[in-house]
């Protein structure tokens, strides 16, 4: 019984799942985040890195995320018309500048 725990486990953590990290543009919605990705290749002929960002909404259940944090978002089952991640963890959390809140709040 214990290996079948062990074999369990190790299929969590050994996840294929598409994972991205990026920081966090909005956080103005209920249980949903806004991280905007961005991608960096080097072009194929002319051998310059092209930067392109884009935006994904991903589950935050205990909005745990705020605006400007580096977030790690893992692939999952469409949640909602746009939804298609969810927020695995936050790496590093921005800094608070203070009187922010109450600019946030205004707003």
């Amino acid at each position: 019984m214990a290996e079948q725990a062990a074999a369990a486990q190790a299929r969590k953590t050994d996840s294929h799942r598409n994972e991205k990290i990026g920081y966090v543009t909005s956080t103005k919605m209920a249980k949903t985040i806004v991280v905007e990705v961005v991608m960096r290749k080097a072009h194929a002929k002319y051998k310059r890195v092209i930067s392109k960002a884009k935006k994904f909404y991903a589950h935050d259940e205990q909005n745990a995320a705020r605006t400007g944090d580096v977030v790690r978002i893992v692939e999952t089952r469409p949640l909602s018309k746009l939804k298609r991640w969810r927020l695995a963890d936050v790496i590093q959390r921005a800094a608070i500048v203070p009187g922010a809140e109450k600019i946030e709040q205004a707003s």
